[in-house]
């Protein structure tokens, strides 16, 4: 899949202000319009982060998304904080939609016009093992061939709240939404690596295929088409390990897919290595599906031949096949 300017954009860019309304949001010629709205025909609204349901969260600016009551034509306002604010909205009804607003340069958007249909979702990841190689070139295991390599994604939190009627009033008027994390946190370990020390920088890159592309905000869910994310893995020759923490839109909710962890490996010589290991059930049957641990075992690379021997430099620039068997 390819990232348009017609189809994504960043979610917020570095506003220093307080609150900011915005019409016509990221339309597809991807311009802001300012709105101005005439007194008589507004309303001014408290809104309230509550994060009962994520205590642990601290970011720095929130956006909340206002949409008609027919789902369409949002506007946006922007906090520099994370506990709301004062606005003024339009009379009638709205449906919301609200997400931090910091840390997010690594963030799309696309389907924006439609509070139901509204994605967050990647870039590519870019080059992979020699930094030279991209998901095009690089080895795939099979039926995950045709899966873009996507960017893992940084911290998102949000919830939806429909049906606010916004009416004159006297006094003021109060929204409340109740913010909830909405990626899941991934832990990769692996156990008993052989000849660790003859990987360049002691670094892996990684893909975790089927997994979700994106977050529906409108559907309080991830999206159903898959990707494989692409992460580092840090090792530890000393311990013959390696262990890497990324982020993730967890799986899709109907799609089936399976979950291959491949890693590539370039050596001190030049060579370069891969592996996959079949991790399906270690996700699918994972008790906390918000938080997976994969844990895998007895990984040998091969041993660069010795006093300046040129057998494996034959086939330097070719992915070759690291072949274990599989111990969990």
């Amino acid at each position: 899949m390819k990232n348009t300017n017609s189809n994504m954009m960043s979610i917020l860019h570095g506003h220093s202000f307080t609150i900011m309304v915005i019409a016509g949001l990221l339309s597809t010629s991807c311009h802001h319009k300012d709105v101005y709205m005439e007194e008589e025909m507004t309303s001014q609204l408290q809104v309230v982060f509550d994060w009962s349901e994520a205590p642990e969260a601290d970011p720095e600016s929130m956006a909340l998304y206002m949409y008609e009551d027919d789902g369409h034509n949002p506007m946006r306002y922007i906090f520099s904080n994370k506990t709301g604010g004062l606005i003024k909205a339009p009379f009638g009804t709205r449906h919301t939609i609200c997400l931090n607003a910091d840390n997010t340069d690594w963030a799309c958007m696309r389907n924006h016009e439609n509070i139901e249909t509204l994605e967050i979702y990647t870039q590519d990841a870019g080059e992979i093992g020699s930094r030279a190689d991209n998901g095009s070139t690089v080895p795939r295991p099979e039926g995950t061939e045709n899966e873009r390599i996507a960017a893992t994604p940084g911290m998102l939190w949000g919830s939806r709240s429909n049906d606010i009627r916004i009416v004159p009033h006297d006094g003021m008027q109060t929204i409340t939404m109740y913010p909830h994390e909405a990626v899941c946190h991934y832990i990769v370990d692996v156990y008993d690596v052989k000849n660790l020390e003859e990987v360049e920088s002691s670094a892996v890159d990684a893909t975790l295929s089927g997994m979700a592309e994106g977050y529906s905000h409108g559907q309080q869910s991830a999206t159903d088409n898959t990707v494989s994310m692409k992460f580092d893995l840090k090792g530890n020759a000393a311990e013959e390990n390696l262990h890497g923490e990324f982020l993730t839109f967890g799986e899709c909710p109907t799609t089936v897919a399976k979950h291959y962890l491949t890693l590539y490996m370039v050596l001190t010589d030049g060579s370069k290595w891969y592996h996959s290991f079949d991790v399906t059930d270690q996700v699918t049957k994972a008790p906390d599906p918000t938080h997976v641990h994969i844990i895998v075992r007895d990984l040998e690379l091969p041993e660069p031949p010795k006093n300046g021997s040129s057998e494996l430099k034959t086939d330097v620039n070719e992915w070759q096949a690291v072949n274990i068997g599989l111990k969990m």
